[in-house]
């Protein structure tokens, strides 16, 4: 913890918010799990994922408990997905929110999944194989730099990214 001199600042600690545990507890997640389920797997139809895609997507669960899921899902009965899962879900729906803001057909969103991308977090490669590289991480990554477009940063790379040359120590300075 990070405590300031003055008395009239609190300490970082306090600053920050925090997330409710609550949202963790089993009778939320019992209350999110079916929905969420239903509507991921919707969003991987329509986005032609492969069996084995949903399966990293949704963190390498064995064959059988995703197929149990989606039953479950599907038939409206209650199921409990651990956080992992449900935040995986989660990332997945913001990637699809994001999309039908920014795109106006469903097919330019998907275009620009599949399409290799040059922005530097994508390396040119399409922006769905971070999506199913299996890694909650690569998942935000995704949504987070959605995000960032809806807010009104760029998207594609433009002249000012490609001229760029990174700083050196002797053009840093700290005051």
């Amino acid at each position: 913890m990070i405590r300031t001199s003055g008395k009239s600042k609190p300490t970082v600690a306090q600053d920050l918010p925090r997330l409710e545990q609550a949202r963790f507890e089993p009778a939320n997640r019992k209350r999110l799990s079916a929905p969420g389920m239903r509507t991921f797997l919707a969003i991987a139809d329509l986005w032609g994922l492969t069996e084995q895609e949903r399966l990293r997507i949704l963190g390498y669960p064995p064959r059988s408990t995703y197929h149990k899921w989606a039953k479950q899902a599907r038939e409206h009965a209650e199921f409990t997905l651990d956080a992992d899962v449900l935040t995986r879900i989660s990332a997945v729906l913001g990637i699809y929110q994001a999309l039908r803001i920014l795109f106006p057909t469903e097919r330019e969103g998907l275009s620009w999944l599949r399409e290799p991308h040059g922005a530097t977090v994508f390396g040119g490669h399409p922006p769905m194989s971070l999506v199913t590289d299996g890694t909650q991480d690569s998942l935000m990554t995704v949504r987070r730099f959605l995000d960032a477009a809806r807010g009104g940063l760029y998207m594609e790379p433009n002249a000012a990214d490609q001229d760029f040359a990174p700083y050196d120590d002797t053009e840093i300075h700290f005051s």
